[in-house]
């Protein structure tokens, strides 16, 4: 079951987060538990895989706004590096940025079953 210490301990700035919602802890909690399951991260690995910087880029702007609006640091750091790097379309190698992401999301994700 996911709370704010195991948020915490994640890396999660959860009273920003919990703030942000209006300081509803079940809210907040839900939200969280909600954003793992975002098409959002399907949607950049796939584009990411298949060249695509225009469908990666909105992707991951997607993705940063809701991991900064829930304040998962972890999860947020590594995407705004790649949301930055897509946005000037600069030629790179992405994978690890994506791998970074996905791992993060996993590790949420756990604390979330």
């Amino acid at each position: 079951m996911l709370t704010l210490e195991k948020l915490k301990e994640f890396g999660a700035n959860a009273e920003e987060g919990l703030a942000r919602c209006m300081n509803n802890e079940d809210f907040y909690l839900r939200m969280v538990a909600k954003s793992v399951s975002d098409e959002q991260y399907k949607k950049l690995t796939d584009a990411i895989n298949a060249g695509e910087l225009d469908g990666a880029f909105e992707a991951a702007h997607a993705l940063k706004g809701i991991n900064a609006n829930l304040s998962l640091t972890p999860i947020l750091d590594p995407v705004c590096e790649i949301t930055e790097l897509l946005r000037g379309r600069t030629q790179a190698d992405y994978a690890p940025y994506v791998n970074k992401i996905i791992s993060k999301k996993d590790e949420l994700k756990s604390l979330c079953d």
